[in-house]
């Protein structure tokens, strides 16, 4: 098939059409996953991004240049932002950004500590799909930069699947979809699946016994 074939076949798609429309690019996965400890906000006389604005000043910070967020969406220029923020009920914070190292406290440098997935997106963003994983526990914020601080260069590094807390697959799967109707009007569907191995044996164990029709997945789950 030829080039242009293969071109007049994708425009004849309905995300053929919306890419020669206007507007469709309106609205996308343009949040920073990260604002704080960038040069974007450093106004430090040493040039000491990473100290100057740091993850636990970021709760009660106001950025100049941008914003941050999880799985998260704003317009072109950023003047409305939508983001998701999580709590499991152990943390002393919400969980609204990521949070990694800095420069100084990983021992192979600046490192993200979180898992998260985009599982897909059209060329219009016309459809998003996200997914983070968060622990039912506590998150070892503190842990997570002190051990880090103290390996060497020679030793690997800390991750966060190391320090116990999926112990069990005790975690929730959040998962985000945006789909839009137009190019202005969105809809947004977040969902919470509590991932846990004591909830799977449960679910077969009574699957077995037969009070859950055998095709009820080993999982519990839950909507918000």
């Amino acid at each position: 098939m030829s080039q242009l074939k293969v071109s007049e076949t994708m425009f004849n798609t309905a995300e053929g059409k919306r890419l020669q429309a206007s507007g469709w690019k309106h609205w996308g996965p343009y949040l920073a996953e990260r604002q704080w400890g960038t040069v974007r906000e450093d106004y430090s006389p040493q040039g000491a991004a990473w100290d100057y604005f740091t993850h636990d000043q970021a709760r009660s910070r106001t950025d100049r240049w941008g914003e941050d967020g999880i799985g998260g969406i704003s317009d072109d220029q950023q003047f409305l932002c939508f983001a998701i923020a999580l709590w499991n009920g152990q943390d002393p914070i919400l969980k609204e950004r990521m949070f990694g190292l800095t420069g100084s406290e990983g021992n192979h440098g600046e490192d993200v500590k979180e898992y998260y997935f985009y599982l897909d997106s059209t060329p219009t963003h016309s459809y998003m799909k996200y997914l983070y994983k968060y622990p039912q526990a506590a998150y070892p914020y503190e842990a997570l930069v002190t051990e880090n601080r103290r390996r060497g260069y020679d030793q690997p590094e800390w991750e966060l699947l190391d320090t116990g807390v999926f112990d069990g697959d005790r975690y929730f799967d959040i998962f985000v979809e945006y789909a839009k109707v137009n190019s202005e009007d969105m809809a947004i569907r977040a969902i919470a699946y509590g991932e846990t191995s004591d909830s799977q044996q449960a679910i077969a164990k009574r699957c077995q016994m037969g009070s859950i029709p055998n095709e009820s997945s080993g999982v519990l789950s839950g909507g918000w």
